[in-house]
C-alpha cells in the first residue's frame, strides 16, 4: 500500500450551491482548499486529486433510478423539482446543473474509496463530501447523492467485506444507516445531538440494524450543550471496542464541522480542538483495525469562517501524516482572502485554546444519574451484547 495521502478536489464541487442565505454555503469548500494551500499540504503531503463525476451506474448502487431522473429533470429546470423526492424544498432547493455537481462530490468519495482499496493511497480525504442525509430515494437536509453511502457501496462491489462507518456530525447518519440497515458487511456508528432536540430526529440507541443485521447500527444520542470532555468521552466508551469486535477492512469516518459551539444550526458544544482530537483517533483506529485504509469526509458545518476551514485542515493535514499543531498562525494571506471573500474577520490560530480532556468510561466508571453516561450506556446495552462484548 502506498503511503501517500489523496485530498480529492475538484474546484466545480463549489457548483453545489443552494442560493444565497442557505446555509450550506459552498465558500466553506474554498476557503478550506485555500487553507490547506495556505499551509503547502498540497505540496508534497497531499496528492490532490480529481475524480470524474459518479456516473449512472454508480450513484445506482445506492439510489433508485426514478429519483436519480427526478434530480436530472430538476437539474435542468428548477421549476420541476418534484417535492415528493425531496427536491425543490427549503432544505434542498433546486438549482441549475445541481445533478452535475452533486455527482462529482460523489466522485470524489468513490474515488477516495477505490484509491485506497487498491492500495494507490493509504488514507483519502474528500472534505467535499458527508452529504450522509441522502436516502436511496429522495433529498434530505442539504444532501442530494449519498456521496457516503456511494463510497461504502463501491468497497463492497470491489470485495471489501466488513466496512465500519463512523460519523461525527452533530446531526444522525440517517441516509447512511438506512441504506445497509439489512446489510451485515457495514457496521454505522453515529454519534450525534439528541433527536428529541435536532433533525432528523432519528438516531435513537434503540436503533441497532434490521434483519440479519442486528447490531451492526450504532447510535450515542447525545445530551444538547454536550461539551469537549462528554463528547470525547462518548467517543472512546463506543467506538474503539465496536471496532475492534468487528474488524474492519475499511473504515470510513464523517467528521461535520457542526459539533462546534458556534454552529447556528445545532446545540452542542465541541471545540476545534476536541474535533481534531477525533479525528486523530479516527486516523489512529484505521491504522489499529483497518491496515491504515481510511477514507475521510467532511459533513455539515455552518460556521463557514471560524470553524470549518480549520477544522477540516487539520483533518487533511491528519491525513497527510502532517499534523499541524493547534498553536500554529493562521496564514495572514489566507486571513486577507477570507475578508475578500466574506467581509468577516477570520480567525488567528488553528485552536480554540482549549487542551481537552476526558475520562475513561470502563477504567474510570459511570454515573447513572449523569445524562451523558445514560445515553452512553443506552448505546452499549442495545449494541455491545451482538458482538460479544459486556455493555
Amino acid at each position: 500500500m502506498s503511503g501517500r495521502a489523496q485530498l480529492m478536489w475538484d474546484e466545480a464541487v463549489t457548483g453545489y450551491d443552494f442560493g444565497s442565505g442557505h446555509p450550506m454555503d459552498p465558500v466553506r469548500l474554498a476557503l478550506t482548499m485555500r487553507l490547506v494551500e495556505a499551509f503547502e499540504l498540497d505540496r508534497g503531503p497531499l496528492e490532490v486529486v480529481a475524480a470524474k463525476p459518479a456516473g449512472d451506474s454508480t450513484l445506482r448502487l445506492v439510489h433508485r433510478e426514478d429519483y436519480i431522473a427526478a434530480v436530472r429533470r430538476a437539474s435542468a429546470d428548477p421549476a420541476a423539482a418534484d417535492l415528493s423526492y425531496g427536491l425543490g424544498t427549503a432544505d434542498d432547493p433546486a438549482f441549475a446543473g445541481m445533478h452535475e455537481a452533486s455527482a462529482l462530490i460523489a466522485g470524489q468519495s468513490v474515488g477516495a474509496a477505490e484509491a485506497v482499496w487498491r492500495g494507490d493511497a493509504a488514507h483519502a480525504v474528500n472534505f467535499a463530501g458527508g452529504l450522509h442525509h441522502g436516502m436511496p430515494g429522495g433529498a434530505s437536509g442539504f444532501c442530494i447523492y449519498n456521496d457516503a453511502s456511494l463510497a461504502i457501496a463501491r468497497l463492497l462491489e470491489l470485495g471489501a467485506e466488513r466496512v465500519a462507518y463512523v460519523d461525527v456530525d452533530v446531526h444522525h447518519g440517517d441516509g447512511v444507516q438506512a441504506t445497509f440497515w439489512e446489510d451485515p458487511r457495514v457496521l454505522t456508528i453515529s454519534l450525534h445531538e439528541h433527536p428529541r432536540t435536532l433533525f432528523p430526529q432519528t438516531g435513537w440507541p434503540e436503533e441497532t440494524g434490521g434483519e440479519g443485521a442486528e447490531g451492526t447500527a450504532a447510535n450515542v444520542a447525545l445530551p444538547a450543550g454536550t461539551g469537549d470532555e462528554g463528547w470525547l468521552r462518548a467517543f472512546h466508551a463506543v467506538v474503539p471496542e465496536l471496532l475492534a469486535a468487528f474488524r474492519p477492512q475499511v473504515i470510513v469516518t464523517q467528521h461535520g464541522a457542526d459539533t462546534h459551539f458556534e454552529d447556528p444550526l445545532a446545540h452542542l458544544a465541541v471545540s476545534l480542538d476536541a474535533q481534531r482530537a477525533v479525528a486523530e483517533a479516527c486516523h489512529d483506529l484505521a491504522h489499529q483495525h483497518a491496515d491504515g485504509r481510511w477514507v475521510a469526509l467532511g459533513g455539515g458545518g455552518y460556521a463557514v469562517v471560524d470553524v470549518v476551514p480549520r477544522s477540516w485542515t487539520h483533518l487533511a493535514a491528519i491525513a497527510a501524516g502532517r499534523p499541524i499543531d493547534p498553536a500554529s498562525m493562521v496564514p495572514e494571506h489566507w486571513r486577507h482572502e477570507v475578508f475578500r471573500r466574506t467581509r468577516q474577520l477570520a480567525p488567528h490560530r488553528m485552536t480554540d485554546g482549549r487542551t481537552p480532556q476526558w475520562r475513561d468510561f470502563v477504567d474510570d466508571g459511570y454515573d447513572p444519574a449523569d445524562r451523558l453516561d445514560q445515553a452512553v450506556l443506552a448505546t452499549r446495552r442495545a449494541v455491545f451484547p451482538s458482538h460479544g462484548l459486556l455493555p
